[in-house]
C-alpha cells in the first residue's frame, strides 16, 4: 500500500483547475469550460483510470526512495570514521572481518529484539563478518538506562553477555528488569550503576543519537551493511543476501 501522502499528492496535482495550466497561455476558458475541464479531469483519473494515479504515485515513491538511498549511502561516506573507528562502540563477530555491519538499537524495539537471532546466527554462520553496535536509545527513558547500561558493561569487559541477556527479555524495560539481568548476566551491579552515571557514557550515546540522524537512521534497528543503509527489521535471508553483496562489493573495490 502506498503512503496516503503520496496518493494524496498525486490527486492534489490531478485537480489543479485548469487556469492553472494555462495562466502564461494566450488561450482563455469561460468559468463554464473550465468547470467541464475539471470534470473531465476527474472522470478520466479518478473514476475511469484510476490506475494512472496509482502508477504516478508509485513513480513518487519510488523516485523518494531512490533520492533518500543516494543521501543515506553519501552520508555514510562523509562518517565512515566515526561508524567503523569509534573506540566507544562496543564490537563483535571478527574483528578483521571483510564485512561490517553497523546496527543502531534500542534494547527495548520490538523490532531490534525480532532481528537479535537473525544476527547472531548470521555472525555464527559467516566468519568475515564483523559487526558494530550503536546504541539509539528512542523509545523513552527505559531505553536510555539500557543503553547506559550497555555501554557500561563494557568497562567490566562484559558487553556481550549483558546484550546476550537483555536484548531477548520480552518484558518492558525498568531499572528492575535492566539490573535484574545485569546481575543474572555476572556484571557487578554497584559498578554498573556507578559507571552508568559517569557523565562521558550519556555523551557517547548523544553522539550516537546525532551520527544516527545523520546517516538516516530514522528508527530502529537500522543496520548499514556494507555501503548501504538498511532501515527496520531483517530477517535472516535478508541480512546473509546484504552480506553477500556488500562482500562482492568489496572484492570489486580491491
Amino acid at each position: 500500500m502506498l503512503p496516503a501522502k503520496i496518493i494524496f499528492g498525486v490527486l492534489a496535482l490531478c485537480l489543479l483547475p485548469a487556469s492553472s495550466f494555462a495562466a502564461d497561455s494566450p488561450a482563455q476558458f469561460t468559468d463554464s469550460q473550465k468547470a467541464a475541464i475539471e470534470e473531465l479531469v476527474r472522470n478520466l483519473l479518478i473514476k475511469k483510470e484510476p490506475e494512472i494515479i496509482m502508477k504516478a504515485a508509485q513513480e513518487i515513491q519510488n523516485r523518494q526512495e531512490a533520492e533518500a538511498s543516494v543521501k543515506n549511502q553519501q552520508a555514510v561516506a562523509v562518517n565512515r570514521e566515526k561508524l567503523l573507528n569509534d573506540p566507544n562502540s562496543p564490537v563483535g563477530g571478527n574483528l578483521k572481518g571483510a564485512v561490517t555491519i553497523v546496527e543502531f538499537i534500542d534494547y527495548q524495539c520490538g523490532y531490534c529484539k525480532l532481528s537479535y537471532e537473525a544476527v547472531e546466527k548470521l555472525l555464527s554462520e559467516n566468519k568475515d563478518v564483523k559487526i558494530i553496535y550503536k546504541e539509539f536509545p528512542i523509545l523513552g527513558p527505559a531505553s536510555v538506562q539500557a543503553a547506559k547500561a550497555s555501554l557500561a558493561s563494557a568497562r567490566q569487559g562484559k558487553f556481550h553477555k549483558f546484550h546476550k541477556a537483555l536484548m531477548p527479555v520480552k518484558e518492558h524495560l525498568s531499572d528492575e528488569v535492566i539490573f535484574k539481568t545485569a546481575k543474572e548476566a555476572g556484571l557487578n551491579v554497584d559498578k554498573l550503576k556507578k559507571d552508568m552515571a559517569d557523565p562521558a557514557i550519556e555523551k557517547m550515546i548523544k553522539e550516537s543519537l546525532e551520527l544516527g540522524n545523520e546517516v538516516g537512521a530514522h528508527g530502529t534497528p537500522t543496520f548499514i551493511i556494507g555501503e548501504t543503509v538498511h532501515p527496520g527489521m531483517m530477517q535472516y535471508e535478508e541480512l546473509k543476501k546484504a552480506v553477500e553483496e556488500a562482500r562482492q562489493a568489496s572484492g570489486a573495490r580491491k
